[in-house]
């Protein structure tokens, strides 16, 4: 590896600083000899509190023909290797067997970094290989709290990537997923995800670096693993950020529009070569017209052909559903930093069905104008323009009374995207804008060859009668709730309350309304990555249950439900003390809450019972609502989140679910964590995946980080063909078509590189290319060993 001029002599200073730094006494290896396991042997390392008078400090530089004792590896083999610099140590990441792989650089006591002021945690890597490496990096402190974040490698790249641990902007709410780097730095900083942003650095107890859900092995070279401090640090790294167009004012990149003839430009060369029907060999529907035709139902239906689960479109041929989802403008808006007097704004009333993130623009009345006022100066100086509210392009502000995370708990909005959309077509009528913005996008999936759209789809695309859709609904209402103690989007709800079910109704009737029976509707998601459970430990996979046994059953129907159960197990409630090592006097005790800690098979047997109950419940519930309302089409579950879902979940869903979904946000999909779906054997779908990068302008490029946009195309093939080779799979759905806005969509801060188009309504061409080539092969890749025993007569 070639390692800049400027810290050659900070390493040498910093080798003589290590001297007597409490090393660990371990097996000297000859260099690129081979280990493998949970550990490498010891060598230099920082133990406790470490001298912060040369910067950088050199943590591990692998100089000393050792291994630290302290790297520890999972799933991964180590090597020292020359370099021509000196030594580095190679990583062999084994996860074309392992579901994932890590190294983790871990303290036998905590690091003492605190007189350090503001420092990063940094290291040099080199990928010799052909593919991108997406790595998740998290640290954590003595109180276990953790700090996690990620980062793309890109192929055949030498850098250095730092993480930053101690400085002002881990102290700033934005409103931003993730904020612009606030260093002055020629270096990659590691993009934050979650967590907490400011751990106790005088105890840091380990930082791992690891790859997980990917399909094959990944090689990397580490070296010069050091903590170093910013030489200046940006004070105006928030202010002007944006500009007329919702783009980073502040950098250049493919496709950026400067003006609004150069956006009219951008599109009328896209439109002209846009096409207007399904591709050759398909069928009105997009189904595979050259491949076997089945029974036809009218509907979109499933069934297992030559041992692969299929959709059947409703003329009967093989169907398997690629497209994208959240075609709507509900998520474009972002915080502008102003708001308004809060008795001048329309609240929500208690039959809304619409959450507040799915709502369009919803802009203030004219009354509350007068009464607009800059509630966030950090937001508001983001922009470096924003409209009167009586010019054309004031048609673009918007509301959100209440957001997940953010700056402030309510605001003004405003849609770079829909204002964009004005400028490119200079129409500034609603109904006539939204027009032409439907059709060229049914053009573009059409052009691109996807056979529909996936969730969220604006409801007015329902009755074109162009492209296959999935419809969605959220049961929202006063009904009660349980946890299950990590909450993420919100509680669950109580399918035991008699309100439950009657909010399901009212949703599932006003989804028929808007499908009105189409054929075109493929079937219907209704809510999205609940929090059931994670698996993991006992207290996580079974949260649900432990948090609602606490309950008294007075208050809560799922709770009564659970002591019936247990009743009728047990009987008699010294049975029940037994088998939990507990002690309660009656079961009246066990109906008014017990508090549980420590776990025993049978309390986890029982558990495992309860949680299905509820899960099942709630699946039951809502299949009912579906098929009353809307009997000819299918029912897809609620998109399991792999964070939010447990075997008992997966299990009450397949009962009910007539495709079973889920979201799933790595590289591909394989038998390394879809095992269960052998054991379920029901149609499954993926709602949501993704993958951005950072070269469109965009601060964060999403949940798998991407090194250029050919690459995104790249990942998406890997992905998509990995999904079409998997015979349980019917289809999977990409998040999304818009990028998020630079400054976070309104409601949680996503500010994403994950749209097929960006801000200014520009394709990504290299990910569209890409695209292409998969779908044109889709039917052959899919299908094209199925006999043809199941053609009909008529056909």
């Amino acid at each position: 590896m070639n390692f800049a001029n400027q810290w050659l002599t900070a390493f040498l200073i910093c080798a003589l600083c290590l001297t007597g730094c409490g090393r660990s006494d371990g097996n000297t290896l000859a260099a690129a000899e081979t280990v493998s396991g949970d550990k490498l042997s010891s060598a230099e390392g920082l133990s406790g509190t470490e001298s912060a008078e040369a910067d950088p400090v050199v943590l591990w530089n692998f100089e000393n023909k050792k291994l630290p004792e302290s790297i520890k590896l999972e799933n991964a083999n180590g090597r020292l290797v020359s370099t021509g610099a000196g030594q580095a140590l190679r990583l062999q990441l084994q996860t074309k067997a392992h579901y994932a792989a890590s190294f983790t650089f871990s303290a036998d006591k905590s690091w003492d970094w605190s007189n350090l002021g503001n420092f990063a945690f940094a290291l040099d890597i080199d990928n010799a290989q052909p593919s991108s490496v997406h790595l998740y990096v998290k640290a954590f402190d003595g109180e276990g709290r953790l700090h996690s974040r990620s980062f793309v490698v890109p192929e055949q790249s030498q850098n250095t990537y730092y993480m930053e641990l101690k400085g002002p902007d881990l102290s700033v709410v934005t409103g931003i997923r993730s904020n612009p780097p606030s260093w002055n730095s020629a270096y990659q900083d590691i993009i934050f995800r979650h967590g907490e942003k400011q751990l106790d650095v005088s105890a840091i107890e380990r930082i791992e670096f690891s790859v997980a859900g990917v399909l094959e092995d990944k090689t990397l070279t580490i070296d010069n693993v050091r903590l170093i401090k910013p030489e200046t640090l940006d004070q105006n790294y928030l202010n002007g950020l944006v500009d007329q167009f919702g783009q980073n004012a502040k950098m250049e990149f493919a496709n950026k529009v400067h003006s609004v003839e150069e956006l009219r430009d951008y599109a009328g060369e896209e439109l002209a070569d846009l096409r207007h029907t399904p591709l050759e060999g398909r069928s009105r529907f997009g189904g595979w017209a050259e491949g076997p035709k089945l029974e036809a139902t009218g509907f979109f239906r499933t069934e297992k052909v030559d041992g692969k689960w299929a959709l059947v479109d409703p003329e009967g041929y093989l169907f398997f559903s690629t497209g994208i989802a959240n075609v709507r403008l509900a998520n474009t808006s972002t915080i502008t930093g102003y708001d308004f007097d809060k008795a001048k704004v329309p609240q929500r009333t208690p039959g809304d069905l619409t959450p507040e993130d799915s709502l369009g623009l919803n802009p203030v009345p004219d009354a509350a104008l007068p009464t607009r006022y800059i509630s966030s100066p950090l937001r508001a100086e983001m922009f470096t323009w924003l409209p009167e509210y009586d010019e054309p392009l004031g048609q673009n502000f918007g509301y959100r009374r209440e957001v997940h995370t953010g700056a402030i708990e309510h605001g003004e909005t405003f849609s770079f995207y829909r204002a964009n959309l004005q400028r490119k077509y200079d129409i500034a009528d609603e109904e006539q804008l939204m027009a032409k913005w439907r059709d060229t996008t049914v053009d573009r999936m059409l052009s691109w060859g996807f056979t529909s759209f996936g969730n969220w789809i604006d409801s007015d695309y329902y009755q074109m009668d162009r492209i296959p859709y999935f419809a969605n609904g959220w049961i929202i209402g006063n009904f009660k709730t349980v946890s299950s103690g990590n909450d993420y989007w919100s509680p669950l709800p109580d399918p035991f309350d008699p309100l439950f079910k009657e909010r399901a109704y009212i949703t599932a009737e006003q989804i028929a309304k808007e499908v009105e029976n189409s054929p075109w509707c493929v079937g219907v998601f209704v809510d999205n990555e609940k929090s059931w459970g994670q698996e993991g430990s006992t207290a996580s996979q079974y949260g649900i249950v432990i948090n609602t046994l606490s309950r008294s059953a007075k208050e809560s129907p799922t709770k009564a439900q659970f002591a019936q159960l247990m009743q009728d197990k047990y009987g008699e409630i010294a049975k029940l003390n037994s088998a939990w090592n507990i002690q309660l006097q009656d079961w009246d005790s066990f109906a008014r809450g017990v508090a549980l800690s420590g776990f025993n098979a049978a309390m986890v047997e029982d558990f495992s019972t309860m949680l299905e109950h509820f899960t099942g419940q709630y699946f039951k519930i809502v299949r009912e609502a579906v098929k009353h309302y809307m009997p000819n089409h299918m029912y897809l579950g609620a998109r399991f989140a792999t964070w939010g879902m447990t075997p008992e979940v997966r299990s009450a869903a397949a009962k009910y679910a007539d495709v079973v979904s889920y979201n799933y946000y790595k590289e591909g999909v394989s038998d390394k964590f879809w095992h269960f779906l052998a054991e379920i054997d029901r149609p499954s779908i993926i709602g949501e995946f993704h993958n951005g990068a950072l070269d469109s302008g965009l601060l964060n490029p999403g949940l798998i980080h991407a090194s250029s946009q050919a690459d995104r195309g790249k990942k998406f093939a890997e992905y998509m063909n990995s999904v079409i080779d998997n015979p349980y799979f019917v289809g999977a759905h990409w998040f999304q078509y818009i990028d998020s806005p630079l400054t976070g969509r309104a409601y949680d801060g996503e500010n994403y590189n994950v749209g097929f188009v960006s801000v200014t309504d520009i394709p990504y061409t290299p990910l569209v290319n890409a695209v292409k080539e998969v779908n044109e092969n889709l039917y052959q890749r899919r299908f094209g060993g199925t006999t043809d025993k199941n053609k009909k007569a008529n056909r």
